[in-house]
């Protein structure tokens, strides 16, 4: 019996595609009656554009991008919606031995401390300014992306200012290492392993987490092109269906050498599973020597990790507006609500009979532990979600959200 639907997908060469990757390698798609295409690429930037000259229908996607796409900051875009995210969790923050050694003379202890390691930042930054030098370069993979807006929300929040203290440049993840290692950048924020390749090659030291800055917070989702969506709503489905079993997958300890092993292939990662493996533990070589493991570090699964929260895509909105990306109106608010779409992941899987949460929407910050919640189908913990700095976003009062970040931002 041949394949039902036929799906173009493109991804990126990081750990956390793995959830679209193990579907189809591991049979999850096909059960579904998908013949599931994965193309690799090299830039977000190529993704962005194969999804809008039709060459992709879906894609690995930073959870910020379809919303760019939407609000019309992309040249090449097409209307693009989440209705599966890919997991929370799994960047780190990492800098040249030279960048560490100087944080930690100023107090950085390899502890991943975002509070203690930015102190220590923002003290290095003042003295390297007061000496003529010039400022620290750091590099994320796209402007639209959750890499660019946790590297700031983290700088402001230990009184740095992103915006002049320091450069901020573009680079794609593969390159980040290599980049850090030739001397042309001096620090980065991007996703495993490309922070733990620094660390095994002897060129960098990580100094902060994603699970710390902002815990079980979102990364990559699946962006899907509206019109095809709308066009294929069985496809899409099956595929929503695919991805949960996948998750699961990923998710269990059990999978982990195999799921390493297929992500080590060189149309994936192309780098061996010992590499890989620091995001499946959580526990991070952060420079040869210290050693750290952190909770929830990356969830591929667990705590709703496939749920596309409303939530995570307005914070993202409040950071586009934050940054000068975009203007808060009425109207771009509504767009960006209406990005993430929680509607047809639950219409998919009802179905199967899963937990699903029975909110679109949460307050962000606001669990301080594992809390089970109310929820359809199974049972459902969520959390803990907290920033590291205490704040707490609720999406029902963003005009206040916004307005405090801008005066935050003032006094730093």
């Amino acid at each position: 019996m041949g394949a039902t639907h036929q799906i173009t997908a493109g991804f990126m060469p990081l750990f956390d595609s793995a959830v679209l990757v193990a579907a189809g390698e591991m049979g999850f798609a096909a059960r579904e009656g998908i013949e599931l295409t994965l193309h690799r690429e090299t830039s977000w930037a190529n993704i962005r554009d194969r999804i809008a000259i039709g060459h992709f229908d879906l894609a690995h996607m930073l959870g910020p991008m379809p919303l760019a796409c939407n609000l019309g900051l992309t040249p090449l875009a097409s209307e693009t919606i989440v209705p599966f995210s890919l997991g929370l969790g799994g960047n780190c923050v990492t800098v040249s031995n030279a960048v560490w050694a100087g944080m930690a003379a100023h107090g950085a202890m390899p502890d991943l401390d975002p509070a203690r390691t930015g102190k220590a930042l923002g003290a290095l930054i003042r003295e390297r300014a007061k000496a003529g030098r010039d400022p620290l370069r750091f590099a994320v993979v796209h402007p639209h992306s959750g890499h660019n807006y946790e590297l700031r929300y983290w700088l402001a929040a230990c009184g740095i200012d992103p915006t002049q203290e320091i450069e901020i440049v573009i680079v794609p993840p593969p390159f980040m290492a290599d980049a850090l290692a030739a001397g042309r950048i001096d620090g980065y924020c991007v996703g495993e392993p490309w922070n733990s390749a620094s660390v095994a090659a002897g060129t960098g030291h990580i100094v902060t987490v994603k699970a710390l800055l902002w815990r079980n917070s979102p990364e990559k989702v699946i962006g899907v092109r509206k019109a095809w969506a709308e066009q294929n709503p069985d496809a899409l489905a099956a595929l929503l269906r695919a991805l949960h079993h996948s998750a699961r997958w990923c998710q269990n300890p059990a999978n982990h050498g195999e799921l390493a092993a297929v992500m080590a292939q060189p149309g994936f990662l192309g780098l061996p599973p010992a590499v890989q493996m620091p995001i499946l533990t959580g526990r991070l070589d952060l420079d040869g020597e210290a050693e750290k493991t952190i909770d929830d570090f990356f969830l591929p699964f667990d705590k709703a990790a496939n749920f596309p929260w409303k939530s995570h895509a307005l914070w993202f909105y409040t950071q586009m507006v934050r940054w000068g990306h975009i203007a808060h109106t009425p109207e771009n608010l509504a767009i960006a609500r209406d990005c993430y779409r929680p509607d047809l992941y639950r219409s998919a899987l009802k179905p199967l009979g899963v937990a699903l949460p029975g909110a679109n929407a949460k307050v962000e910050g606001a669990l301080k532990v594992a809390t089970p919640v109310g929820s359809a189908g199974a049972s459902l913990v969520l959390g803990p979600d907290g920033f590291f700095d205490g704040q707490i976003f609720d999406p029902d009062e963003i005009d206040a959200y916004i307005a405090g970040q801008k005066s935050a931002r003032t006094e730093t």
